[in-house]
């Protein structure tokens, strides 16, 4: 099925911030928080949300969570400002969980790759097919590093080419990939998908960010990434090695906890993760503690 944007109806375009989910002390889910929090988002110059990718824990929540967190953020922000993730280990319950996003109005959903095993060519293009089955658009989400499929540039053309993606988040942190992609599918928007290659993805032409760090300290990222997609180096690259200290934690394991631990330090909630996720190690919490207080100290916010 090929699903084609309304034209100038692009919510992938722009800043989505990748949700941290704010949980109780019992590890329950905020929601009232959780609304506050992309509404805050969107304030502080985000265009929307991601809600349950990894960084807001969807594998270990309910399907009853996972539902309400998709209709939280509506009901926050508006649908066209939300694409949520669909990933699941099957295709039939991925398309569902895009189905879910359809009827609770998102403008568009973000779909790994098959993540049970290593998948070939056939079955990604069977997956990313049966999912744009469910009516919205789909931008595919390349991470190589945790799924050990790796949507190379030939196979997202193909995706492409068939009306299966309209956009990929691309993870594998090889920029080089900007432009290959530019070359065999021009009209394939790439999404930056890690925080701390967003000055050269931006750079080579990305659309979009699917960010972690404006959880913490949207403004600042709001302005680093307008300033790098228009080419002003002048502001971008200062601030970017500023806030680089930060932003690579967004490419490490432990990166859930790390951008948490920097909500609470700016006065946010990003409070505790659920198993099999473990706190920060104390060298871990004191760098990422020195570096968002830094951060704070020179007026980012």
């Amino acid at each position: 099925m090929t699903v084609t944007p309304l034209p100038g109806s692009r919510p992938w375009h722009g800043i989505l911030v990748a949700t941290a989910l704010p949980l109780r002390e019992d590890l329950s889910v905020d929601y009232d928080a959780y609304a506050e929090h992309c509404a805050w988002l969107v304030a502080r110059g985000c265009d929307g949300v991601v809600p349950n990718g990894s960084l807001g824990e969807y594998q270990v929540l309910t399907p009853e969570e996972r539902a309400r967190v998709v209709e939280t953020a509506v009901a926050a922000i508006g649908g066209s400002r939300v694409m949520p993730g669909v990933a699941a280990y099957g295709s039939a319950e991925a398309r569902r969980w895009a189905e879910q996003a359809h009827e609770a109005g998102c403008g568009a959903v973000m779909l790994l790759p098959p993540n049970a095993y290593r998948a070939d060519e056939r079955a990604v293009l069977a997956h990313y097919a049966e999912v744009a089955e469910a009516g919205l658009p789909v931008v595919a989400y390349n991470n190589p590093v945790d799924t050990k499929v790796d949507l190379v540039p030939e196979l997202l053309a193909r995706l492409h080419s068939e009306g299966y993606i309209h956009g990929v988040k691309e993870f594998s942190g090889d920029v080089r990939r900007a432009y290959r992609i530019a070359e065999l599918a021009p009209e394939l928007d790439l999404l930056i998908g890690a925080d701390d290659v967003l000055l050269e993805l931006a750079v080579a032409g990305a659309k979009g960010w699917v960010a972690g760090y404006p959880n913490a300290l949207p403004t600042a990222c709001a302005e680093l990434y307008r300033s790098a997609v228009a080419g002003d180096l002048t502001t971008a690259l200062p601030l970017y090695r500023q806030l680089h200290p930060l932003l690579r934690w967004d490419s490490r394991v432990e990166f859930v906890q790390a951008i948490k631990l920097s909500m609470d330090i700016v006065g946010r909630h990003g409070g505790r993760v659920r198993p099999p996720r473990v706190p920060l190690l104390p060298e871990q919490e004191a760098a990422v503690r020195a570096a968002t207080e830094k951060a704070v100290a020179a007026g980012l916010g």
